[in-house]
């Protein structure tokens, strides 16, 4: 078994399934993509995090004739040619890579001097509820999960693309926090322009070990010789950074105007207790778990305790803002296409779209306190609600960054 499907099964084990959940899809409709992916030319935004790394892989290795890669991270760029050079070497298409930040002069320049793409996936997002702390982050939010779709989309137009995707999040369902409220407005936009341009986007599960993660906080902290911490009370549904890939290049390839694809809650995919995924962690590092009592007990622990075969870790109940009781990628009003497909279900929105008056006025009011450049939390979450009547913001006035 070569290292990387050892590295990908070992994620399945800690995620308590057996096989990859989008298999017998990709395969099916693996002819079709193969050549729809060699005779295109591909454009992908945020390229460089996790779920982006994901999708650049999965288009990389089936030979495009055209695939430029833009993030802002140029470390993380770095890294990802590294691996697309380690994996699979070279192709015949035009294949490079741009440190640029989508909301720049010098973006919009790059975009002017070429521009000439058949899809444009935008993986580009804050994803972090603790982004929401601060007003100012919060700004940032909007700018790059709103404001920056909207820019591409319309670049997108202009420059005749056949098909733009957007990453969004199962967070967009039935908001509880601002990151995701922005996700689900970022929708709002994305379904405005679905008459002059084929859009469709994808909602899934935590991505496990994506960059940021807490399960990517696992791999940090025994690397660092630090204890493990984890919430006792929270389940999530996980999909591997591969599944990630493969989800969202099916949604831009085969999604229909205005769709948007999420795992279907089959095939082993069930709700995981981060706890569980620690103690589990811990143990197939070859690491006994250690239950603390405290943050100071765990930490000073962590300088002795692994000599001994144990590994410290700290359970503690969830109490910071934003954070979802439970998982949804639909709501009971939206229509739903669960046969398409054996492993991906389909949302299907109507074409007709009736809030362009109230984006206009939202994104009227975000510009004037820019221009004003004061605002308060408070005045972008008046805003949310106004857009979004439904949005119950749960703040607790506690945020992860006040915890280890």
């Amino acid at each position: 078994m070569n290292h990387k499907k050892m590295f990908n099964q070992s994620i399945l084990d800690l995620i308590g399934r057996e096989n990859e959940m989008f298999e017998r899809d990709i395969k099916t409709t693996g002819n079709e993509i193969n050549t729809i992916v060699e005779s295109s030319r591909f454009l992908v935004l945020g390229g460089a995090g996790t779920i982006g790394q994901a999708v650049t892989k999965e288009i990389f290795k089936r030979q495009p004739v055209k695939l430029h890669v833009v993030d802002i991270s140029e470390n993380n760029l770095v890294e990802l040619v590294r691996d697309l050079r380690s994996s699979y070497g070279y192709i015949n298409g035009d294949f490079k890579t741009f440190a640029l930040d989508i909301g720049s002069i010098e973006y919009d320049a790059f975009i002017t001097s070429d521009g000439n793409y058949d899809y444009v996936l935008n993986l580009s997002a804050l994803k972090h509820v603790r982004s929401e702390e601060d007003p100012f982050t919060l700004m940032r939010m909007i700018d790059v999960n709103i404001f920056n779709t909207q820019k591409t989309i319309q670049q997108s137009i202009e420059n005749k693309v056949k098909k733009y995707f957007c990453v969004s999040t199962d967070k967009a369902t039935n908001p509880v926090n601002m990151m995701g409220a922005s996700k689900r407005i970022m929708e709002l936009f994305l379904m405005q322009k679905n008459k002059d341009i084929t859009i469709s986007t994808a909602r899934f599960a935590n991505v496990a070990f994506s960059d940021g993660s807490l399960l990517y906080g696992f791999e940090q902290r025994i690397k660092k010789q630090q204890p493990i911490a984890a919430p006792n009370d929270i389940s999530r549904y996980f999909i591997t950074p591969k599944e990630s890939g493969e989800l969202c290049l099916m949604s831009c390839l085969l999604g229909e105007n205005n769709t948007i694809f999420f795992p279907q809650l089959k095939n082993d995919l069930h709700l995981k207790s981060f706890a569980n995924i620690a103690r589990k962690y811990i143990e197939n590092l070859g690491f006994e778990p250690y239950l603390c009592t405290t943050e100071e007990e765990a930490r000073q622990l962590a300088k002795t305790l692994p000599q001994t075969g144990q590994w410290p870790y700290l359970l503690t109940k969830s109490d910071t803002t934003g954070e979802k009781e439970t998982e949804v990628f639909f709501t009971k009003n939206e229509q739903l296409d669960l046969e398409r497909f054996s492993t991906i279900g389909i949302i299907k929105n109507k074409l007709e779209f009736d809030g362009s008056d109230k984006l206009k006025e939202f994104s009227k009011s975000i510009n004037d306190l820019k221009a004003k450049k004061s605002w308060t939390k408070e005045d972008l979450i008046a805003l949310f609600n106004k857009l979004l009547p439904n949005f119950n913001h749960n703040e607790a006035g506690k945020y992860l960054d006040h915890k280890m």
